[in-house]
């Protein structure tokens, strides 16, 4: 309990390695973190922003331009970098985060990476956990940037705020994707990238496909690498955030599903179950659902 108690008044009082330590113990689920997290006085008025879209967008730089820009105006912000798991190791794959090294030693960014440990949206459990530690302490914003999975950016609706779809003129194929349910997810698009050929015209495309979904959503066009266009998109996303009171219990209710099904799937190792499916695979007679019947019991 003392523990806990110190890295509350840590976490509040904006001391990143009181933080930092938090945020090891929730990931892990290392003991006192339960007791952590239903102590925490979670600052529902902290906007999370979710960052999302396909690979290639240009995510870590907008993330990295949107930082700076806010930094600027004395804000303090938080990132929550989920990247790829690594299939050996379950870790993180750590590459994007070179894009935002500038950011490192400022003393009013903290930069976090969390892996996805196998959630198909890029969201697992232990990422919603890990943003309400960020949202107990000081911070104006929290940037969380998915690995962009294409159609499963569901997940992130239930963790953020607002969530923003990054594009490049070249997404022409991503049309697909918005009509397929990212524009129910969407708060905003962003054409990244917006120097390049035909910026003008998917931007356009892109406005006229929410318009005939009846649909009034912002489309922004940025150039991250070298900020442009990013300081209108700061000025909407500190804008303060009228929430939909029919959509908001579904969402938490989904998220409150999330957490429920870790708990009682946390007993299953999956480590473990890689070394059993390797002995048993030898076996002449392998069937894998029988197999999982001595992991259901």
């Amino acid at each position: 309990m003392e523990l806990t108690e110190t890295l509350i008044q840590g976490i509040t009082g904006g001391d990143f390695i009181s933080l930092a330590r938090a945020l090891t113990l929730v990931e892990n689920e290392i003991k006192p973190s339960a007791d952590l997290l239903r102590a925490l006085r979670i600052r529902a008025e902290v906007p999370v922003i979710g960052i999302t879209g396909p690979p290639g967008a240009g995510k870590s730089t907008l993330v990295n331009s949107i930082t700076s820009k806010l930094v600027e105006g004395n804000k303090k912000v938080a990132i929550l970098a989920v990247d790829p798991t690594s299939p050996f190791n379950f870790g993180a794959l750590l590459g994007d985060r070179i894009r935002m090294a500038q950011q490192f030693n400022n003393p009013n960014v903290f930069i976090r990476s969390v892996a996805t440990r196998g959630a198909l949206g890029g969201i697992s459990t232990k990422t919603i956990e890990m943003v309400d530690v960020m949202r107990a302490s000081d911070f104006d914003l929290i940037l969380v940037e998915t690995v962009g999975v294409g159609q499963s950016e569901l997940e992130i609706a239930g963790l953020a705020d607002r969530t923003v779809v990054v594009l490049v003129p070249e997404s022409g194929d991503e049309i697909q994707n918005i009509k397929s349910g990212l524009m129910e997810i969407a708060q905003g698009f962003v054409v990244n990238k917006a120097d390049r050929d035909g910026a003008d015209i998917f931007a356009n495309n892109l406005l006229k496909l929410l318009r005939q979904q009846h649909t009034e959503l912002p489309v922004f066009k940025t150039v991250a690498e070298k900020d442009v266009g990013v300081d209108a998109l700061c000025n909407w996303l500190m804008t303060p955030i009228e929430y939909d009171n029919e959509l908001r219990p579904y969402l938490l209710a989904e998220k409150a599903f999330r957490i429920i099904q870790h708990h009682r799937m946390r007993d299953v190792d999956k480590g473990k179950l890689r070394e059993d499916v390797k002995v048993a695979i030898r076996k002449s007679d392998f069937n894998i659902y029988r197999f999982i019947d001595r992991w259901r019991n």
